[in-house]
């Protein structure tokens, strides 16, 4: 199973070297990264995407809380969040199939950011269901280019789960 963990670390160097350190050191592979400044000046969010069962995951998250520069470590994976992940898509769009290529990107509420004669460069935005849904889509026009950023994500203070408000839609 694919787990979601939200770090909170000082913002130092070399603190995502020690991270990366420690799972290749114990044979972990890490599926998707992205780190930025978190809302305290000083402190920096690491969100991850790692495979394991949750005994392994434990082991992690403990071993994570070893490291000095570490401040919190938490598994969102069972909790309700907001994710979300960015992806630029370069796809060929000739005069032939330009406009069905555009139709494409508007259903998927992508934005059209960069336009050769025979490319286009796609925006897409959103949780990573949809980034599969649309290079699924494009594929049959020829994708040149994918440049995809790592997952991002935060615990909704709301507490809904959309994960199981979408399963309910699917039944009715």
């Amino acid at each position: 199973m694919k787990h979601t963990i939200s770090v909170l670390v000082e913002d130092e160097a070399g603190v995502l070297t020690r991270i990366a350190g420690l799972f290749a050191r114990r044979g972990f592979n890490i599926e998707s990264l992205a780190v930025g400044p978190a809302e305290k000046v000083g402190v920096s969010r690491i969100t991850m995407v790692v495979p394991g069962d949750d005994r392994v995951i434990e082991q992690l998250i403990k071993q994570l809380y070893k490291l000095i520069s570490v401040l919190k470590v938490q598994d969102i994976t069972q909790i309700p969040c907001v994710e979300r992940e960015l992806m630029l898509v370069k796809v060929k769009a000739t005069a032939s199939n330009r406009s069905e290529v555009i139709q494409v990107a508007q259903i998927f509420r992508a934005r059209i950011v960069d336009i050769s004669e025979d490319n286009l460069t796609i925006e897409v935005v959103g949780d990573p269901g949809k980034m599969v849904a649309i290079v699924q889509m494009l594929n049959k026009f020829g994708i040149r280019e994918v440049a995809r950023t790592g997952k991002i994500a935060m615990t909704r203070e709301s507490g809904v789960n959309t994960e199981y408000l979408k399963s309910l839609e699917a039944k009715v």
